[in-house]
């Protein structure tokens, strides 16, 4: 089980190769510094409203530390900002647009790239995901109210859900609610690309 967990926050993690730095993580850097600081929060001070430590808050200020998509979700939380303020690049001017990619697997293949970010009740994402051969994306549940909504661009996506493995088709499409643990899976030999929209 413990391995399985660790598999788990791995594949969640920005990178899964630590000694690779990309300009997300430097993004991750500056902004959390300077909404922390716009905040006149300590690192201790957002460590306790995120639930993250503040060991991990210094590793990501200073951009060493490879960091969970869920975790960067609990330092916006506690910063009252959305992820997407945090993974985005400084002093862009279209502020919907954000192009970066924001997860990647071993799989040269295999990445998340968050496209663009727009209000909704709360929020909303647009996300470009591909999965290379073998490959699986593992989901940390989501807060009450927030839904992932994927259409798949090129090969046949597997989504575990609840304990059931659903296939989607190229140009098909899900819906459903991600305040459960879930995963996007290619069981298959190719690449499969698809779109992903998460909306609060």
């Amino acid at each position: 089980m413990r391995n399985i967990m660790r598999k788990a926050e791995r594949m969640s993690n920005i990178l899964p190769n630590p000694n690779e730095r990309p300009s997300v993580l430097v993004h991750v850097a500056d902004n959390v510094k300077a909404l922390r600081r716009d905040a006149s929060l300590s690192q201790e001070a957002l460590a306790k409203a995120s639930g993250v430590s503040r060991r991990m808050l210094v590793g990501i200020e200073s951009g060493d530390t490879n960091v969970s998509l869920a975790t960067l979700d609990r330092i916006a939380a506690g910063l009252g900002v959305t992820f997407a303020d945090l993974v985005r690049a400084p002093a862009t001017g279209d502020l919907s647009r954000i192009d970066v990619v924001a997860w990647a697997g071993p799989h040269p293949d295999s990445r998340g790239t968050l496209l663009a970010s727009t209000p909704a009740r709360r929020q909303a994402e647009l996300w470009h995901w591909s999965l290379g051969p073998g490959e699986r994306y593992d989901a940390e549940p989501d807060a009450e109210g927030w839904h992932d909504m994927v259409y798949v661009i090129e090969g046949r996506l597997t989504l575990l859900l609840d304990g059931q493995s659903l296939s989607i088709e190229s140009g098909g499409f899900h819906v459903f609610k991600s305040d459960r643990p879930f995963s996007y899976c290619n069981q298959g030999e190719t690449r499969v690309r698809f779109i992903r929209s998460v909306v609060n």
